[in-house]
């Protein structure tokens, strides 16, 4: 699908020209579409490259779409959408599931407001219940009614050595991670073949959370896509794994968007002890940055964050709602309370097959 815009502009200026491409057309754009995302900013995080499309038609089976901008041949605008539809919750336009930054890339302001207007008509064209856009900055459309900043990203600056690091943690802190040694738990980093440890711990850990799982394959196509910037760390007690993160290095800065850990060892600071191993590696590819992921102000989870000196930055998610609220579809809404308590009680087992039927129509 495409659509020619033409504006009265300078001489100098060519006009815009819009393209909705589907899955079939991604691969021939792709090349360019990493090129413009790349040299937008720095730093660039790994969850705004192009190739996430793919991944996620192919995991959860989501039609696909990127909508670009071109201005005389050249991108000048980049919008990766995906639509969710399912027989429980609905349909829904999203950019982009698992990831929490994502959204219009545009080198000026036009062509970020022929983006937004786009995916608005395409949101129609597939009566979704709304479009939803994962930004940090608000952009101004009139089309874009409703935000959500709840929640904030967790980042930290990173020091070039991790010897600078360690010296700027409180001292209970580094009082933790000493208390994660003492057990002679190992920490190991791998790719494909560490995926099962992996998930055993996190499908465990989902349980508990009362969350359905995302299915293996999801976090195996991951590692298949980014071989060279995308790992696991798995820490194990013996040769049970109890503890493990997925890790991303992009341009500058390294994310961590799924980590977790067996509750039974809370108390050991396994969990303290992966993480500074995380934060060792990112230092080591030469990141400037740490990003935490996201977490509710205040919440448990921006405590923890912010006791390794993380800061918030606002991320602010912008909606085009058609049909229904916003809210009624995040994780804390009232409705859905019964369930997670129901969903704690059943047998991983139960969970690892069931979740990733749900979770994949979850926005």
């Amino acid at each position: 699908m495409s659509i020619r815009i033409i504006r009265r502009m300078p001489p100098s200026d060519a006009e815009l020209v819009v393209h909705v491409h589907t899955r079939a057309a991604l691969a021939s754009r792709l090349p360019a579409l990493l090129e413009f995302v790349l040299a937008s900013g720095s730093p660039m995080p790994l969850s705004k490259h192009p190739a996430w499309l793919e991944i996620f038609h192919e995991t959860l089976g989501h039609d696909v779409y990127a909508i670009e901008v071109l201005r005389a041949s050249r991108t000048v605008g980049f919008l990766p959408l995906a639509f969710i539809s399912s027989f429980l919750f609905g349909r829904f336009l999203v950019s982009l599931p698992y990831l929490n930054t994502n959204g219009v890339v545009s080198a000026c302001p036009e062509a970020a407001a022929i983006l937004i207007a786009r995916a608005v008509a395409l949101a129609e064209e597939r009566n979704a219940r709304y479009l939803e856009l994962r930004h940090e900055a608000p952009l101004v459309h009139a089309d874009l009614g409703v935000s959500l900043t709840s929640k904030v990203h967790m980042r930290l600056p990173l020091p070039g050595h991790e010897a600078a690091l360690w010296k700027s943690f409180d001292p209970r802190v580094r009082n933790q991670i000493r208390k994660g040694e003492k057990p002679g738990f190992t920490i190991k980093w791998g790719g494909v073949e560490s995926v099962d440890a992996f998930y055993q711990v996190l499908s465990e850990n989902m349980r508990d959370l009362g969350t359905p799982v995302y299915a293996c394959s999801l976090f195996r196509e991951i590692l298949q896509t980014f071989a060279s910037d995308a790992e696991l760390c798995v820490v194990r007690d013996g040769p049970r794994p109890i503890a493990a993160a997925l890790l991303l290095h992009g341009k500058g800065i390294t994310e961590v968007p799924t980590a977790s850990s067996l509750k039974e060892y809370n108390s050991s600071c396994a969990n303290m002890l992966m993480y500074w191993h995380l934060l060792q590696r990112a230092i080591s590819r030469g990141q400037a940055t740490f990003d935490f992921g996201r977490s509710t102000l205040d919440g448990p989870t921006f405590k923890f964050k912010k006791q390794w000196g993380a800061q918030p930055h606002p991320a602010v998610w912008q909606y085009h709602v058609r049909e229904g609220s916003v809210g009624e579809m995040r994780p804390d809404s009232p409705r859905y309370q019964r369930a997670i308590r129901l969903w704690q009680k059943l047998p991983v087992a139960v969970t690892r097959l069931l979740g990733p039927h749900i979770v994949r129509g979850i926005p």
